[in-house]
């Protein structure tokens, strides 16, 4: 089967990090028998002047478009009609919708369409900025248009399924591989009194990175020689290294900024328990690349990872839990699972998420589609 995806998040010179997730589906519909090329809508901040590329063996074609701007969407839903080809569309993000929804409505598309969404705003409307709360709104129209919307799981699904309404909504998770796993240090007879924890995200509000270090602070206050490693980049550095550089978390905090995903994994493996007091996520993959990695989590409830952290793996607070609760929670956990091997903890998700999975179920909803069509 020949399928046609279209995404605004791809890959670029400009940014070589933006859109790795959707490679990372691309790469997976491929390796399930399916012919897969991609037209890239590239936002001008992104554009690095290529218009015909290959990544990771996948053909791209970039058409410029501001997502923002309505003349630039009405000259890429222009460009479209010629382009896609085959016998289903997979549009990925819900800025891809703008143009296509508009093609939909006149009649011009024709093929099976199935449409990705991550957007956490559908989910957490209450972390949106005015601009994007206001364009929320279009967003909601344009999501009832695809014959298909898959969502990394059932929590944003819940939303999608309400404005779609009978229109069929499938879950599809996000890829998180299996790795080779790293032996915790107890397995190793390397055990310790101190507690090393990490975070994996970026240095913005809605993952609050502020509050892991409030939660390290608070641990160190009960007499337990904690430290945090926090991987990511964002608006927030400022003052998350204010915050680290006071006497009480003064030489016990490390960030790393942005690394590559096999310098978060070797983080990952010095690590004793990830911590993750998001304010709104949807799969939280970071999470969930922690359990496979073999290391234990607590994370809030705000997000899809309440699917998957179970007792074997982790722990789930409240949203809005004071670092006094997270501290508990972590040393609770600590203790918990303090026999449990990398391997018990890994095999809590094994390979429910991997891409042979992955690439099968959207496999399944191409064929659906079609056969709906």
């Amino acid at each position: 089967m020949r399928v046609t995806v279209v995404t605004t998040w791809l890959p670029t010179a400009v940014v070589p990090s933006s859109g790795s997730f959707v490679v990372r589906d691309c790469r997976a519909i491929a390796e399930a028998g399916q012919e897969v090329r991609i037209i890239h809508l590239v936002p001008p901040h992104q554009d690095d002047g290529t218009r015909r590329v290959t990544i990771d063996g996948l053909p791209v074609i970039r058409i410029p478009m501001r997502p923002a701007n309505p003349a630039s969407v009405a000259r890429a839903a222009v460009a479209l009609p010629r382009l896609i080809d085959g016998e289903v569309l997979h549009s990925m993000a819900m800025s891809s919708l703008l143009p296509l929804g508009g093609l939909k409505a006149a009649g011009i598309l024709r093929i099976p369409w199935v449409h990705t969404e991550h957007w956490s705003g559908l989910t957490n409307p209450e972390t949106l900025t005015p601009a994007l709360k206001a364009g929320s709104i279009v967003v909601d129209a344009a999501l009832k248009r695809p014959d298909i919307v898959t969502a990394v799981c059932e929590y944003l699904a819940e939303p999608i399924r309400r404005l779609r309404a009978a229109a069929p909504t499938v879950i599809v998770p996000c890829i998180v591989d299996p790795q080779g796993l790293v032996p915790r240090r107890h397995e190793t007879g390397q055990d310790d009194a101190a507690l090393r924890l990490i975070t994996v995200g970026g240095l913005v509000e809605r993952k609050d990175p502020l509050a892991s270090l409030e939660i390290t602070a608070e641990l160190v206050s009960r007499g337990v020689d904690a430290t945090l490693v926090l991987v990511g980049e964002g608006p927030l550095r400022e003052a998350v290294e204010a915050r680290a550089a006071q006497p009480d978390l003064a030489g016990r905090v490390r960030l790393t900024g942005i690394l590559g995903a096999q310098e978060v994994r070797a983080e990952l493996a010095k690590a004793d328990v990830f911590i993750g007091p998001t304010r709104g996520d949807n799969f939280f993959v970071s999470a969930a690349e922690a359990i496979v990695a073999g290391r234990p989590v607590v994370v809030s409830d705000a997000g899809g990872q309440a699917e998957y952290v179970t007792e074997g793996n982790g722990a789930i607070l409240p949203v809005d839990a004071a670092p006094q609760q997270w501290a508990t929670a972590v040393t609770a956990l600590a203790e918990r699972l303090s026999g449990a091997t990398a391997a018990d903890i890994a095999a809590t998700i094994g390979e429910r998420f991997s891409t042979p999975v992955v690439g099968a179920a959207y496999r399944a909803v191409h064929e659906r589609a079609r056969a709906g069509a």
